[in-house]
């Protein structure tokens, strides 16, 4: 790997050297020009991407890889969704800027999405953080503008309007960058990005054919759908009432309640678990009095989410406040080693859960007021972190499936936005916007990458196929 070190300025300049740093991010271009970002081929070396797949499911729910496999089978998106650590191991053999952010990990294009602000506006910004990890900003670009081109070919998008895509995306993460550069310090701080914005945007596109206008309309769908996605809403469709007591209803293997575990393990010890963790994880959350110290423990239930998701431990837990009629649901998942740690370094935190918590409050403009982490000792006698939000708080998010060219366009720009957003408050957005430039070539070059990286999805996509077929892989489809 290339790095920026061995460029013409070895030392990184301190924070208020903007020239300094403007000059930083340039001299990146001698060990790393942009254009070497368009290169992708996969070394002789390269690890079989199903053993990578096996290795992961070794620390997760044996039940419910099947369940992961078969969601990861549906498209060669899906599967690029689950296939992070693929990525990871492949993103290590390419040119290296140096420009270190705080990385994402899986910024692919369903990892953007609407939710609730702490100031209860919706904003649009990255929802999973599960991977992040210190890195070279290019990673989470390259990741996120090479699932456009994988999405668009599931959808059927011609070559120019995918390249359309890429592009879109590419440019406005760069356009983001140099923007944040030239703001003042709290100006490139507390940029974000709402839903209303998005509308506008939308509406000044002036889409006009009748694929589009339904795109339009469902974003505002989506909009509208995210501000009733809230803890009632769930309530509604989560719980039920037996004997008089409320309880989370069943439907395995997706959600089991506690009581329906049978793995040999009380539900009344699992209950006092969680308990126990509910309390301690206050320390995590903001000083002061919370009001998660109003809430009360009512029923917990073993939850299946997402793709790559799978199979870690995830619960969702119900509590109550002034009442039956004041639920708030909280979900309590297993955070592991972010994929990027292996070849990235360690962590500074101990603490997977923390690493995920520090991690999201760092990118995003607000966070969830209940974010936080734990490490417990499980009934199983094993030690595992855990971090700790709101289940359902407005969120919202496109549907790739319902996608067309011209609303996908200015999705890609919005996310590329986004992401820039997220890399300008945790890395040096003037040395990075100095290395991207005023041209298009850095953007031109992440779409020459994504289109082969595609054509490595296809083939391991079959691969992972291929290992279903013969057995080597269990795989459970439709759930």
């Amino acid at each position: 790997m290339t790095d920026a070190a061995s460029s013409t300025i070895a030392t990184r300049p301190s924070d208020s050297d903007f020239e300094g740093r403007r000059a930083y991010g340039r001299a990146a271009r001698v060990g790393t020009p942009r254009s070497s970002h368009a290169e992708w081929s996969p070394p002789a070396d390269r690890t079989d991407p199903v053993s990578l797949l096996e290795e992961q499911s070794t620390s997760r729910v044996a039940e419910l890889v099947p369940v992961r496999h078969g969601r990861m089978m549906v498209s060669p998106f899906t599967f690029y969704r689950g296939a992070a650590l693929l990525m990871a191991s492949d993103l290590a053999t390419t040119p290296n800027t140096g420009l270190t952010v705080q990385l994402c990990g899986d910024a692919h294009l369903s990892n953007f999405g609407l939710f609730g602000s702490a100031e209860r506006r919706l904003a649009f910004d990255i929802n999973d953080f599960d991977e992040t990890h210190p890195g070279p900003f290019e990673w989470d670009v390259k990741r996120l503008v090479a699932s456009f081109e994988i999405a668009g070919r599931h959808r059927g998008f011609t070559d120019q309007e995918r390249r359309e895509l890429l592009l879109a995306a590419g440019r406005g993460y760069r356009e983001r960058m140099l923007r944040s550069a030239e703001a003042t310090v709290l100006e490139a701080w507390y940029d974000s990005l709402d839903a209303e914005k998005v509308q506008s945007w939308l509406r000044e596109e002036k889409l006009a054919g009748a694929a589009e206008k339904r795109q339009v309309k469902g974003f505002e769908t989506i909009v509208a759908k995210a501000l009733t996605k809230d803890s009632m809403r769930a309530f509604s469709k989560l719980v039920t009432t037996e004997d008089g007591r409320m309880r989370i209803i069943a439907d395995p293997p997706l959600i089991v309640p506690v009581e329906d575990l049978a793995d040999g393990q009380s539900a009344d010890d699992i209950q006092k678990w969680m308990q126990a963790l509910l309390v301690s994880y206050r320390e995590t959350l903001r000083p002061g009095r919370h009001p998660i110290s109003e809430y009360t423990y009512v029923h917990m239930a073993r939850k299946v989410v997402g793709v790559g998701s799978v199979g870690t431990r995830a619960w969702i837990v119900l509590l109550t406040g002034r009442d039956d009629a004041d639920p708030l649901f909280i979900q309590a998942k297993e955070a592991q080693t972010s994929v990027l740690e292996r070849f990235l370094g360690a962590s500074e935190f101990d603490n997977s859960g923390e690493r995920v918590v520090r991690g999201q409050r760092l990118m995003q403009a607000s966070s969830d007021i209940f974010l936080g982490w734990e490490r417990v000792k499980g009934i199983d006698g094993v030690k595992r972190d855990f971090y700790l939000r709101q289940l359902h708080d407005w969120k919202g998010s496109l549907d790739p499936e319902v996608m067309v060219p011209r609303g996908a366009l200015l999705y890609a720009r919005v996310c590329g936005e986004t992401l820039a957003r997220a890399h300008a408050r945790s890395g040096d957005r003037v040395a990075i916007a100095a290395y991207l430039g005023k041209s298009g070539t850095f953007e031109e070059s992440i779409a020459d990458f994504a289109e082969a990286y595609a054509d490595q999805n296809d083939a391991d996509y079959q691969a992972f196929i291929a290992a279903i077929d013969s057995g080597r892989l269990q795989a459970q489809l439709g759930l």
